[in-house]
């Protein structure tokens, strides 16, 4: 592989690597929560009531993390492209 390749492998890993961390993240958001509302309903007895609560948080915690994330990726990227 030329040092050109190489060059341009790593400036598309680099523009590439944040976004791919997304995805994990929104999935261990809702997956969290929902151990969380699983964890108090069988410690109160109230199955499925915390769980469902806590997996809608989750979503919603999860998306608005994505979005925020993705937001300042971008904001970031432009005022990079804006440098150049």
């Amino acid at each position: 592989m030329s040092s050109l390749e190489k060059d341009s492998l790593t400036k598309t890993y680099r523009e590439v690597g944040p976004y791919l961390g997304l995805g994990l993240q929104l999935a261990a958001t809702m997956v969290v929560m929902i151990f969380i509302g699983d964890w108090i309903d069988k410690k109160y007895d109230t199955s499925p009531i915390w769980t469902l609560v806590f997996g809608i948080l989750g979503i919603f915690t999860g998306m608005y993390q994505l979005i925020k994330t993705a937001l300042h990726l971008q904001s970031r990227k432009s005022k990079d492209d804006k440098k150049l």
